[in-house]
């Protein structure tokens, strides 16, 4: 199976550094819950290893009692995550569950279903809700316990406020979430306030890499420049039908996450998990205040 792509306590390098303070005394009681408990990701890059939140978030789960495995891909949307067989590869992972006490899956798409995106774009009204109502039912038919997630906010300001627009999406998955029955993450509400009272200039920093100094200027005054456009992929490579290779490049932009942000955000998830189900509270290291 996959349990060695990225098992929960892994550091690395600048991540590492910046999360080992934060858990130095951190304390866990797996005895509330025995047996392992394991997490998987499902998702587009906002969650995915070296782009998003993901290896931020498995940092915090507790090696001793938890797998924390994250399947998300680069430019993936609830359709072409699909289309492309790596639903069916988390479907294969779901099947060896003897080790597990209980498994979670944690499912967030939206940025890359909006339209304008050849081949990965999904009615937001139709196809979007019915795709994550199929999500949660396999996950379910598999005896696990599926878990929605809102999209992270894009960190793109006007006038010094920023601008939502993941929020219809967002509803979306909320929706789905009541008339499911399952929980529901509230991270783009959650993301959007604390980008907004960081304000632009300290919003940068939780990018892949250092904004560019036009637009490091720019964010004093209030305002997000364009973020400069990653270099076009040979014809040979693209693909409209299916990205398959849709990882993010290691440039500045509004969306996507450096290890600084990776830990915030990871940080965000983590609580907002133990938050709507108490019970993985023991399987999460406690966050230092």
């Amino acid at each position: 199976m996959h349990r060695n792509l990225a098992l929960s306590g892994v550091f690395s390098g600048a991540l590492g550094a910046l999360l080992l303070p934060l858990l130095a005394n951190a304390q866990a009681n797996p005895e509330s819950l025995p047996g392992q408990v394991r997490i998987i990701l499902v998702g587009d890059s906002t969650m995915a290893v070296n782009s998003g939140y993901g290896t931020g978030f498995c940092a915090f789960a507790d090696p001793g009692n938890t797998v924390c495995l994250n399947m998300a891909k680069g430019g993936r949307s609830t359709s072409s995550y699909r289309a492309e067989g790596s639903w069916a590869r988390a479907m294969e992972e779901l099947k060896d569950r003897d080790d597990f006490r209980a498994t979670f899956v944690l499912i967030q798409f939206g940025h890359n279903d909006q339209p304008g995106k050849p081949g990965r774009s999904t009615d937001l009204q139709t196809e979007f809700p019915a795709n994550l109502k199929r999500y949660v039912e396999e996950v379910r038919s598999a005896g696990a316990r599926p878990i929605l997630v809102t999209p992270l906010a894009r960190r793109i300001f006007k006038n010094g406020k920023l601008t939502n627009d993941l929020a219809p999406w967002a509803d979306a998955a909320r929706k789905v979430g009541a008339e499911e029955d399952v929980p529901v993450l509230e991270l783009n509400a959650d993301s959007v306030a604390a980008v907004e009272r960081m304000g632009p200039v300290e919003a940068n920093s939780l990018a892949m890499a250092p904004p560019p100094e036009n637009i490091a200027a720019t964010a004093a005054s209030g305002d997000s420049l364009p973020a400069p456009k990653a270099p076009a992929k040979p014809p040979e490579e693209a693909n409209p039908a299916v990205e398959r290779q849709g990882a993010a490049a290691p440039a500045f932009d509004y969306t996507h996450l450096g290890p600084k942000g990776a830990a915030f955000f990871g940080r965000m998830v983590a609580d907002e998990l133990t938050h709507a189900v108490p019970e993985l509270g023991p399987h999460f290291r406690a966050h230092e205040r």
